[in-house]
């Protein structure tokens, strides 16, 4: 995966953490204004709905890396348009200032369910269920 976001970039994205813009819009990750949103995976990945999605990827740890803010984003998203349920989504390393603080933005710290060391378990329920739940509780 290719990403379109730089860890050193992380406090122009803020803008979307911050505000019910682009990013706070439950949409196809595909078609979202929201600069975060991966549109480059293969149309499978979009279209499965996913029971269980991990974020470890890709490197984010270091200036000039990908980081995963684009990953967390978009696992959200596709989360969210779940057609009936809910997606366990985990992330590695929030430990990490990146991964900590777009898990708690994006995947929303009303959905964390647990957190063992490093790795932090979200649960999504689906927001096409229910249209009009708020982005996060």
């Amino acid at each position: 995966m290719k990403s379109k976001t730089q860890f050193t970039i992380t406090n122009t994205l803020k803008v979307g953490m911050e505000d019910e813009g682009d990013c706070k819009k439950v949409t196809d990750p595909r078609f979202s204004k929201c600069q975060l949103s991966h549109k480059g995976f293969p149309s499978e990945v979009y279209d499965i709905e996913w029971d269980v999605i991990m974020v470890d990827a890709p490197t984010g740890y270091f200036d000039g890396a990908p980081g995963r803010m684009s990953a967390i984003y978009t696992a959200g998203l596709i989360a969210r348009n779940k057609e009936h349920g809910e997606t366990d989504v985990f992330v590695h390393d929030v430990d990490r200032k990146v991964e900590d603080k777009f898990s708690k933005a994006f995947l929303c710290e009303g959905y964390l369910r647990e957190q063992q060391g490093r790795i932090r378990h979200f649960t999504i329920p689906s927001h096409r269920a229910r249209l009009g739940r708020p982005f996060c509780p």
